[in-house]
């Protein structure tokens, strides 16, 4: 894929309009986006708290099982219960948080606040702590990253989720979520 159509193709795998200029962090092994980093601000101004994005459709679907079945209860519990891994969790969005708000100019009124996804506490969103993850070459200090790697992964699309024609991106009609 050309790096030229990476917002169009985000665009289509969202399947919604970019709300601010985004850069491309993480790719499948067919070359397509599955994570961008997102300013703090957004064009509106509006304060966006979520610095890494998860655009592939496949992760998405396949987090969104883990979170029906109940996985963000599974990480809060274990962030109240077990003393380690709630411990990395909090040093885990105090790190988004600073890594964030160091691209928040200084003249500012609004900003946005709270860690990963914008939580104050505890897990919010599984799709946000993946793409953090993801963002860092899996190399992000989080405990809850990694492990929704484990159950989601490998990404093995063995035709791309989106089409590029002239240009044009588009969600592509004959891509089926491949077996684990």
């Amino acid at each position: 894929m050309d790096s030229n159509d990476d917002a169009a193709i985000v665009e289509a795998q969202i399947e919604r309009p970019l709300r601010a200029a985004s850069t491309v962090v993480a790719r499948c092994g067919l070359g397509l986006p599955v994570v961008v980093s997102v300013p703090p601000l957004l064009d509106s101004g509006e304060p966006f708290p979520t610095s890494h994005w998860l655009t592939c459709p496949l992760a998405h679907k396949r987090i969104a099982r883990l979170e029906a079945a109940g996985g963000v209860r599974e990480f809060d519990r274990r962030a109240r219960e077990e003393g380690p891994f709630g411990e990395a969790l909090e040093a885990a969005h105090a790190r988004y948080a600073a890594e964030r708000d160091a691209r928040i100019p200084a003249d500012a009124t609004l900003k946005p606040r709270g860690g990963v996804a914008g939580s104050r506490g505890g897990v919010k969103c599984l799709h946000a702590h993946y793409a953090d993850w993801r963002a860092h070459t899996g190399a992000a200090p989080t405990p809850v990253g990694p492990e929704v790697a484990e159950a989601i992964e490998p990404l093995n699309c063995t035709i791309p989720c989106v089409r590029v024609d002239e240009g044009t991106a588009t969600r592509a009609d004959d891509w089926v979520e491949p077996s684990g």
